[in-house]
């Protein structure tokens, strides 16, 4: 499958399940491997991720519900405690950090450069995210990136034993593609893209 095929594929998969082709060891190595394989600047492979599966995964998405029960207001709380639910029937989460012991150390070596580290940072891990989510769906698996940092991040570290230099940036929950994703619309490219010869 050609590499515009993979990223067209790639969509965000809500209804997803446990029922999943590879064993997760394959998983877990394509994912360790994409990451390595995304690029970052100046190779400083600031990214890191955890692996959630089994308990862990259902663990990690209570900690998500009981966080948000304590500020989402009660009428509105059954719409969201189906959502975190459909996440929690899925086969596993990729939580995706940034090591800013890394990007403190670029920016002590590169001072003209300072104040650009964090935000490469996050085009780095923003392409691991992309990259993954990628892998994933090329073998069938659907997946939906979510952002509840920084609300869960204290209970999350302490849960997990996270280094305190690693700052959550982003939630790739995966699993059996149990329902498509719908039609997905285009803004007009006159809106968006120049080009000037």
């Amino acid at each position: 499958m050609g590499f515009l095929n993979q990223i067209e594929k790639r969509r965000s998969i809500y209804a997803i399940g446990k029922n999943v082709d590879l064993q997760q060891e394959q998983i877990e190595q394509l994912i360790k491997n994409t990451i390595k394989l995304s690029p970052s600047s100046f190779n400083s492979q600031s990214s890191r991720a955890v692996q959630l599966f089994g308990a862990s995964h259902e663990k990690f998405w209570t900690i998500v519900l009981e966080t948000l029960r304590k500020i989402v207001p009660a009428d509105a709380f059954a719409a969201t405690e189906a959502k975190i639910q459909s996440f929690a029937a899925g086969y596993g989460t990729v939580l995706f950090y940034e090591d800013q012991n890394v990007v403190k150390s670029l920016q002590d070596a590169f001072p003209s450069y300072a104040d650009n580290f964090p935000v490469w940072s996050e085009h780095s891990t923003a392409i691991a995210q992309f990259a993954v989510w990628t892998a994933l769906s090329e073998q069938n698996i659907g997946a939906s990136l979510q952002h509840y940092n920084p609300i869960i991040d204290a209970e999350v570290a302490e849960t997990f034993g996270i280094p305190e230099n690693w700052k959550l940036r982003a939630q790739l929950v995966f699993g059996s593609i149990e329902a498509e994703a719908g039609d997905k619309e285009y803004m007009d490219d006159a809106l968006r893209f120049k080009t000037f010869k």
